[in-house]
């Protein structure tokens, strides 16, 4: 049930509500099946439950008002905007949301000794629950379908939506069942929604505040803790940073980690491709899609991806590619990447390439800053685990991209979770 402190309005009363109100206001815009938009909704009501009397919490349907979100330059779902004295103010918040980002700017709009006062009121809450999963990509949803379906209380927890890199993955292609290709999104939602309704309950979008796995339990967003009798870390891995200059001071400026995220905005420019794996050359398939020009760098003299990708690759007249070349330095040209210097490594030669952007694939490493010197790792620090994927910590398991396997794939990480599951269901069981 919505809270009585939140209005919920049509553009006729935008002016009216949002831009001659008194005190701050923060809208959200919002649409039907959109999982971000249920993600935010609890976080939504329950600050307005804390704030309400100092903000006045707006929601206005994007669908039924598309005039008034396209003015205001709304284009996704859910879209936070804040306004003080009928001017916007603070971040826009879209996507999934955090709560601790909605409360930074909620403080914002206030007096300091009022904001603080406020923060301290929230209320925390506890949890309990058969089964944690911390991760909500491909191995924690299908081991939350398995725990879900025989009975237990099951909390997925992740730091963004569920479906982990599935979600932006661009194609997956040898997923048994699917006979065409299938965008990586909709395969994530469809595994979200079936664990949903096998009885999964999911926070998504949150921070993991504490942790104290001997006690079985954690905190999230500094507001919930959570106590299970059995927990499955599926936290995945992300793209590793490569360590040259200008690699941290451009992220997110012209250099980024994700194709399907950002490849759109390089229609008809040149990109520079780091890498040479799996990941590089497909990528750069899709990339291609866009871009009028691709320059790829590797290390090596020879790809080290599957033959075809590499032969469409290789064939394709946009890329061209600098074997036994490695990047030294990016560098910017304005506020974004514009150039990246690379050497030689055979003649130790360096040259600049003018570029419109970066993509950077070169490997993963293991979500562990969380649970940093608890796990037994391997030299790469993933998690090490028993047959059933059962860690060194008495009641913990670990399943998926975050463990110590030869492969990782989103099959392998499927039967992670299944794995785990079913070594939790048959010890709860008993």
């Amino acid at each position: 049930m919505m809270s009585d402190r939140i209005l919920h309005i049509d553009a006729d009363r935008y002016d009216e509500v949002v831009l001659k109100a008194e005190q701050p206001v923060v809208v959200d815009f919002y649409s039907s099946e959109c999982p971000p938009c249920e993600a935010l909704a609890a976080k939504f009501e329950a600050l307005a439950e804390v704030y309400g009397e100092d903000v006045r919490f707006v929601k206005i349907f994007r669908q039924g008002n598309r005039d008034l979100a396209q003015s205001l330059g709304v284009a996704s779902s859910p879209t936070l905007i804040f306004y003080r004295n009928g001017q916007q103010t603070g971040d826009r918040l879209i996507g999934g949301i955090k709560r601790a980002d909605v409360e930074r700017n909620l403080g914002a709009m206030l007096p300091a000794p009022r904001a603080k006062a406020l923060a301290a009121a929230v209320p925390h809450t506890r949890t309990e629950c058969d089964v944690l999963i911390v991760g909500a990509g491909p191995a924690g949803l299908t081991a939350g379908i398995y725990t879900a379906q025989a009975r237990f209380k099951t909390v997925t927890i992740d730091r963004a939506l569920p479906g982990g890199n599935l979600a932006i993955t661009h194609q997956v292609s040898n997923f048994p069942g699917f006979i065409e290709p299938q965008p990586g999104y909709m395969l994530a939602h469809a595994m979200s929604e079936q664990s949903a309704k096998a009885g999964v309950h999911h926070r998504s979008a949150v921070d993991l505040t504490r942790v104290d796995l001997a006690a079985k339990e954690v905190e999230i967003d500094g507001v919930e803790t959570i106590h299970a009798r059995k927990i499955i870390v599926a936290t995945g891995s992300s793209p590793r940073p490569i360590g040259v200059k200008g690699e941290m001071e451009y992220r997110g400026r012209g250099l980024s980690y994700c194709a399907t995220c950002d490849a759109k905005y390089y229609q008809d420019k040149h990109v520079v491709v780091i890498g040479g794996g799996n990941s590089a050359v497909e990528e750069s398939l899709f990339i291609a899609k866009f871009a009028s020009r691709i320059t790829i760098v590797h290390q090596f003299d020879t790809f080290q991806a599957n033959k075809a990708s590499q032969e469409a690759l290789l064939a394709n007249p946009k890329v061209t590619v600098r074997f036994g070349h490695e990047p030294r330095e990016f560098v910017g040209v304005g506020d974004t990447v514009g150039e990246v210097v690379v050497e030689n490594l055979a003649t130790h030669e360096r040259e600049r390439i003018a570029c419109d952007g970066v993509f950077i694939f070169a490997g993963m490493r293991p979500n562990l800053e969380a649970f940093e010197g608890i796990f037994h790792q391997d030299k790469f620090g993933y998690v090490m685990v028993q047959e059933d994927m059962r860690t060194n910590v008495p009641d913990v398991f670990a399943a998926g991209d975050v463990r110590s396997k030869t492969f990782r794939q989103m099959t392998t990480a499927v039967s992670d979770g299944t794995i785990a599951a079913m070594a939790i269901a048959r010890e709860l069981g008993d």
